[in-house]
C-alpha cells in the first residue's frame, strides 16, 4: 500500500470520526457565530489535535495507552460528562451580547483548550479509530513512516471537516441578531449539556 492511499484513507478516517454531530461540533458553530471564524477554527483546530492524538494511538497500535484507556474509561467519561454540564449550564444562562462585544469577551485560546479538553475525554474515539481503519482495510502492523503519513491524513481530514462547518456557519452569523443569539446560547447550553448528561448516565452503566 502506497503513501498516497495510505494519506487518503487516514484523511478519510479524520472526517469520519470528526463529523458526526457532538459537542464540539455545538461549539465550534456557537463560537462562530459569537466570536467570528478566527475562533471557530481555533476551536476546530483544538478539536482536530484532540482526535490527532487518538488517531495517533491507534494507528500506531499503543496498545498499554489503549489498555490503560479502556480502564480508566469511566473516570474519564466521568471529568468528560462534568466538563461538559458545567460548559452547557455556562452556555445556557450566557447573556447575548453584540457581536463586538464579544469578539472581545474571551481569548482565543480558551476555545481551543475546551475544545480539545471536550475531545480529549472520549477514549472511546481510539476504539472508533481502530473501527474505520480497519475498514478501510488499513493493516495493524505498517513502517514507522506509512503510520506517520497515517496520522498526518487523520489531521489534514478532522481539519478538512472543520473548515467546511466554520466557513458555512460564518456564511450565516451576520443574520444573527441579540435575540437569535440568546436562543442559539441556549440550543447550544441544552445540547452541550445534554450530551454531558448522556456521558455520565453511560459512564455510571458501565460501571455496574
Amino acid at each position: 500500500m502506497n503513501d498516497i492511499v495510505v494519506l487518503a484513507k487516514g484523511m478519510l478516517a479524520g472526517l469520519a470520526i470528526s463529523a458526526p454531530v457532538g459537542p464540539v461540533n455545538v461549539l465550534c458553530v456557537s463560537r462562530t457565530i459569537a466570536k467570528g471564524r478566527t475562533a471557530g477554527m481555533v476551536s476546530g483546530l483544538g478539536a482536530g489535535a484532540a482526535d490527532t492524538i487518538y488517531g495517533a494511538i491507534a494507528g500506531f497500535s499503543i496498545s498499554f495507552v489503549i489498555g490503560f484507556l479502556i480502564r480508566e474509561e469511566f473516570w474519564i467519561r466521568l471529568f468528560g460528562g462534568i466538563l461538559l454540564i458545567g460548559i452547557g449550564v455556562r452556555y445556557y444562562f450566557r447573556k447575548p451580547a453584540s457581536l463586538l462585544q464579544e469578539m472581545k469577551r474571551e481569548p482565543e485560546h480558551s476555545g481551543f483548550v475546551t475544545a480539545f479538553l471536550l475531545n480529549l475525554t472520549n477514549p472511546t474515539v481510539v476504539l472508533s479509530f481502530l473501527a474505520v481503519l480497519t475498514a478501510l482495510g488499513l493493516p495493524r502492523h505498517k513502517s514507522w513512516g506509512q503510520d506517520v503519513v497515517l496520522v498526518t491524513g487523520i489531521l489534514f481530514g478532522a481539519m478538512a471537516w472543520w473548515i467546511v462547518l466554520v466557513a458555512i456557519t460564518g456564511h450565516f452569523r451576520d443574520r444573527f441578531n441579540n435575540s437569535a443569539m440568546l436562543r442559539m446560547n441556549r440550543v447550544a447550553g441544552i445540547a452541550i449539556g445534554g450530551f454531558g448528561l448522556a456521558t455520565l448516565i453511560l459512564a455510571i452503566g458501565a460501571k455496574r
